[in-house]
């Protein structure tokens, strides 16, 4: 199971009941706009076969980006992983353990209930394809696929809810899925920041490496007191679209504690990217990134009222009333 980040404020069980797409109508999408596949229990199954059909058809929608509609399932679906490159994209190849960026829409082959949806919210989503876990089929579909692509397949149980199937979502398990990825963008472990270096001349402030090679930055904590308020400034200054409040980001970030210097929580260490709202993140983040460019380098400060306060995370490392410093590497947003 991935490790939960830190930075993420409480998140009530439960909610998350679809890994990655979501219709902003569900509270689905209200809980996390992005998940792993692999955020379930380990699964059993063998590697699936990679088999051309039977698949139902998209009956309109059919330009990469566009709502696709799909028709019911005709017949009984394969017991294996059916997959179809609808439109064969030309840019960068997805691999295992890569975030992507796409378009989706799932629904039951049997009823055509449509069960995702990030369409109509005009937002892509982030979904880390990763193995192991529930709608593990995801990372066996679309591994290998290039940017670009439409890429139409089912799941059978085995490679999505297992036998439990997914009561919330209305997913029974004997349940074959349906979905359709319209992949626009992937990222690996390595990705950086892409800018142009600030300089760093406020004095009582942490200094952060500037290196872009996917290692993480160093931080150096001066000897002064924290300060009292939020800190948000430019390491590296990007020049991609700015992020409101309310989006969905893509990040690379290492976090140590003012007073002792010691790193409780970093991507680069577990060699993986994380993606949340920022409406589910503590509020010294969502503050701190608002406004911000993608594609820079962030500094952000966090004072207790705005971090944890006297109740930090069990197991941590961070003490009550502990000031914060992260590294931020804003690499896309949705």
């Amino acid at each position: 199971m991935r490790r939960r980040s830190l930075i993420l404020a409480a998140v009530p069980a439960g909610l998350v009941t679809l890994a990655g797409c979501g219709d902003d109508k569900s509270d689905t999408s209200k809980a996390s706009d992005s998940a792993s596949p692999s955020a379930g229990a380990t699964s059993a199954a063998p590697p699936p076969k990679i088999v051309d059909g039977p698949l139902p058809a998209i009956t309109a929608g059919v330009k990469f980006g566009q709502k696709p509609t799909v028709a019911k399932g005709s017949g009984e679906p394969s017991d294996q992983l059916a997959v179809k490159t609808v439109i064969a994209g030309s840019g960068k190849t997805v691999a295992e353990n890569d975030y992507i960026q796409a378009h989706c829409l799932g629904q039951i082959w049997d009823s055509g209930k449509v069960l995702l949806n990030s369409y109509d919210s005009k937002k892509m989503q982030f979904t880390r394809l990763a193995k192991g876990g529930n709608l593990e089929g995801w990372t066996y579909a679309l591994t290998g696929k290039k940017t670009g692509s439409r890429v139409l397949f089912s799941v059978p149980p085995a490679w999505g809810f297992g036998k439990e199937g997914n009561t919330q979502a209305g997913i029974t398990g004997t349940d074959t899925l349906v979905f359709v990825f319209d992949i626009q963008n992937t990222f690996n472990s390595t990705a950086s920041a892409k800018g142009k270096d600030v300089p760093q001349n406020e004095a009582g402030m942490p200094k952060v490496g500037t290196n872009t090679d996917g290692k993480a930055p160093s931080i150096e904590i001066p000897k002064s007191k924290a300060p009292a308020k939020l800190v948000s400034n430019y390491v590296i200054e990007g020049d991609g679209a700015v992020l409101a409040a309310d989006d969905t980001v893509l990040v690379q970030y290492k976090g140590v504690v003012w007073d002792t210097g010691k790193e409780f929580d970093s991507t680069y260490r577990s060699k993986a990217l994380t993606s949340f709202s920022l409406q589910q993140v503590v509020p010294g983040w969502a503050q701190g990134l608002t406004g911000k460019k993608v594609g820079s380098r962030v500094v952000i400060v966090i004072p207790p009222s705005l971090g944890y306060g006297d109740n930090p995370p069990s197991g941590s490392g961070i003490e009550k009333d502990s000031t914060m410093v992260f590294s931020v590497d804003v690499i896309a947003k949705a």
